[in-house]
C-alpha cells in the first residue's frame, strides 16, 4: 500500500475521531444537572462539573440547576394568643424571613423537579414558592403565640385534628411528638427557633412533591404592635434603668470621691499630728540640748573658776613663797651685810686699832652722854660681888657700865659712819683714850 495512503488515513483519524466523539460528549458545568433520556425510555443523570454521553437523535438532554434557590418572605397574620378567661385574642404580626431551597439529591427527586417545577417558567417557580412557604409560615403562626414568636427557646400549643388552635390548650415544650406529623421536626435541636421549625416541616411534603428540598430559612424580622409596645416600653425601662445606673455610678463615683477626700483628710491629719509629734519631739530634744548646753557651760564655768580659784591659790601660793623666799633672802641678805659690816668694823678695829675705836667714842660722846647718864640714874644696880680675883662690887659694877657703854657706842658708830654699807671713809689713826677713863671723868 502507498506510504501516502497510509499517512492520510491517520490524520483523517487524528482529525474526524476527536470531532466523531465531541458530537458524542457534552460538557456539564458544576451548579447544572445535565438529564440524558435514550430512546427506550432509560434516563441518565449527570451532575456537574462532568461530561454527559449522548448521541444525536438517539438520546434527548435536559439541563437543571442544582443552585440554591432564595426565597423572600413577607407573612402578615395573627398569633393564637388567649386572654386570662380562655378567649382568643389574636395579636396581629408581620414576619420577614428567607429561605433556601435546592434540587433533591436523590433521581427521583431530580426527575420530579424536572417535570413539575422546572418545567414552568421562572416567575412561576418563584410564586410557587412563595406561596408554599408563606402558607407554612402562616399556619405556623397560628400555632404559636406572641411571645413565643418573640422567643428563641419557648413552647407551641398543640394543635387540635383541624389544625386550629383550641381555647385552654396547655402549652408543652417544643418536642418532636407535639407537633403535627407533617411539622415533626427530624432535628429539632439543630434549630432552636419554633417559627423555623414549623415552616421547615410544614412545607417539607409539599417540597418533595415538587422534587426539591428546604435547605434553611433565616427570620429576619417579627414585628407586630405588642412587641413595638414592648419595646418603647423596654426602650424606657432600659433608659430609666440605664439612667438609674448613671445615677449610681453617680453617687458611687462621689462616694468614691468623698471617701477619698475622707481619707486625704485623714492622711493630712495625721500628718499634721506626726508634724506636731515631730516638733515636741524636736522642742524637748532642743530644750535637752540647751539644758545639756547649760551643764556644759556651767560645769565649764565651774571648771574655770576652780581653775582660776587653783591658778589664783597657786599663785597666791606662789607669791607667798616668792615673798617668802624674797624676806628670807632680804634677811639672809641683812644678817650677812650686818654680819659683813660688823666684820669691816672689826677689820677696821683691827687696822686702825684700839686709838680708832676710842676716837670714835670721845667724838660721840657728848651726844649720847646724856643719854647714859639718864640711864644711870634711873638704873637700880644691884652689885653682887663674890670677891674673886680680887675685884671689889664697885669695880665690878663699873666694868659693867663700861661694857655697856662700849657695846652703845659701837653700834651707834657702826650706825653713823655707815661702815655696813661700805660708805665710811677710812678711819684716820687716833690715839686711843680708855673707856674707863672716860667715865671716870
Amino acid at each position: 500500500m502507498n506510504p501516502l495512503v497510509i499517512v492520510g488515513i491517520l490524520l483523517a483519524a487524528l482529525v474526524f475521531i476527536p470531532m466523531i466523539v465531541t458530537g458524542f460528549l457534552r460538557n456539564v458545568e458544576a451548579g447544572t444537572i445535565r438529564m440524558v433520556t435514550w430512546l427506550s425510555g432509560k434516563t441518565l443523570i449527570f451532575r456537574g462539573p462532568a461530561k454527559s454521553w449522548e448521541v444525536p437523535l438517539l438520546t434527548t438532554g435536559t439541563t437543571l440547576s442544582s443552585k440554591a434557590i432564595n426565597v423572600d418572605l413577607d407573612i402578615t397574620d395573627q398569633t393564637a394568643d388567649l386572654d386570662d378567661g380562655g378567649v382568643p385574642q389574636p395579636i396581629k404580626v408581620r414576619v420577614l424571613a428567607s429561605a433556601i431551597v435546592s434540587v433533591g439529591d436523590s433521581d427521583e427527586m431530580i426527575k420530579t423537579a424536572a417535570n413539575r417545577f422546572f418545567s414552568k417558567p421562572n416567575e412561576e417557580q418563584i410564586n410557587i414558592l412563595i406561596d408554599l412557604l408563606s402558607s407554612s409560615g402562616r399556619r405556623a403562626i397560628n400555632l404559636l403565640t406572641h411571645d413565643q414568636l418573640f422567643s428563641a427557646k419557648t413552647a407551641v400549643r398543640i394543635p387540635s385534628q383541624s389544625g386550629a388552635a383550641e381555647p385552654g390548650m396547655e402549652l408543652a415544650p417544643v418536642r418532636p411528638a407535639a407537633l403535627p406529623v407533617a411539622t415533626r421536626p427530624m432535628d429539632a435541636e439543630d434549630d432552636d427557633d419554633p417559627l423555623a421549625i414549623i415552616i421547615r416541616k410544614a412545607c417539607s411534603r409539599e417540597l418533595t412533591d415538587l422534587g426539591l428540598t428546604f435547605n434553611s430559612l433565616n427570620i429576619k424580622v417579627v414585628q407586630s404592635e405588642v412587641a413595638e409596645a414592648r419595646r418603647r416600653q423596654s426602650a424606657a425601662e432600659a433608659q430609666a434603668n440605664a439612667e438609674i445606673v448613671a445615677a449610681q455610678q453617680t453617687r458611687r463615683a462621689k462616694e468614691a470621691e468623698l471617701e477619698a477626700e475622707r481619707a486625704i483628710s485623714n492622711k493630712q491629719r495625721e500628718l499634721e499630728q506626726t508634724r506636731a509629734a515631730n516638733a515636741a519631739l524636736i522642742a524637748e530634744a532642743e530644750a535637752k540640748r540647751q539644758e545639756a548646753a547649760g551643764r556644759q557651760r556651767s560645769a565649764e564655768l565651774d571648771a574655770t573658776q576652780i581653775a582660776q580659784a587653783r591658778a589664783d591659790a597657786e599663785r597666791l601660793r606662789i607669791e607667798a613663797e616668792a615673798q617668802a623666799r624674797a624676806e628670807a633672802i632680804r634677811i639672809t641678805t641683812v644678817a650677812e651685810a650686818t654680819a659683813e659690816s660688823i666684820r669691816k668694823v672689826n677689820e677696821a678695829i683691827q687696822q686702825g686699832g684700839e686709838s680708832y675705836f676710842r676716837y670714835k667714842q670721845i667724838e660721840m660722846l657728848p651726844d649720847i652722854a646724856p643719854f647714859i647718864a639718864d640711864a644711870l640714874g634711873k638704873a637700880r644696880l644691884v652689885t653682887i660681888s663674890g670677891g674673886g680675883a680680887g675685884e671689889s662690887a664697885a669695880e665690878g659694877t663699873a666694868n659693867s657700865i663700861t661694857g655697856v657703854i662700849q657695846t652703845v657706842l659701837a653700834a651707834q658708830l657702826v650706825a653713823k659712819n655707815g661702815l655696813l654699807d661700805g660708805n665710811g671713809a677710812a678711819p684716820e689713826p687716833v690715839t686711843a683714850v680708855p673707856v674707863g677713863k672716860i667715865v671716870g671723868k
